[in-house]
C-alpha cells in the first residue's frame, strides 16, 4: 500500500494498492510529490525572508507561517510514504 500525497474529502489519508511503480497514479503521485518538494522550498526561501525583514507586519508573518505549516505537512506526508516504500522493498 502506498500513501498517496493527497487526501480524501474527508481529510484521510488515500492509499494506492498496487506494487506497479510505473502505474499511472503511481506517477501522477510521484509527480505531485514532486510539486509539492519545490512548493515546499519555494515557502521555506519566502518564509526566510519575511523572518529576516524587521519590517514584516503581522499579516505576513501569518501567512509566511500558515504556508509553512501547509508545506511542513506534505512534506511529512511525502517522507512517510517514501519511508514506507523502503522498508516495504526491504522486507
Amino acid at each position: 500500500m502506498r500513501l498517496l500525497p493527497w487526501t480524501g474529502t474527508d481529510g484521510r489519508p488515500c492509499y494506492l494498492s498496487t506494487d506497479d511503480p510505473d502505474s499511472r497514479l503511481s506517477r501522477l503521485a510521484d509527480d505531485i510529490e514532486a510539486v509539492q518538494l519545490a512548493s515546499a522550498e519555494q515557502v521555506l526561501a519566502g518564509a526566510g525572508a519575511v523572518l529576516g525583514d524587521a519590517g514584516a507586519g503581522e499579516h505576513a508573518l501569518r501567512f509566511a507561517l500558515v504556508r509553512a505549516v501547509e508545506s511542513l505537512g506534505e512534506v511529512l506526508r511525502v517522507a512517510a510514504s517514501r519511508g514506507e516504500r523502503i522498508a516495504h522493498r526491504r522486507a
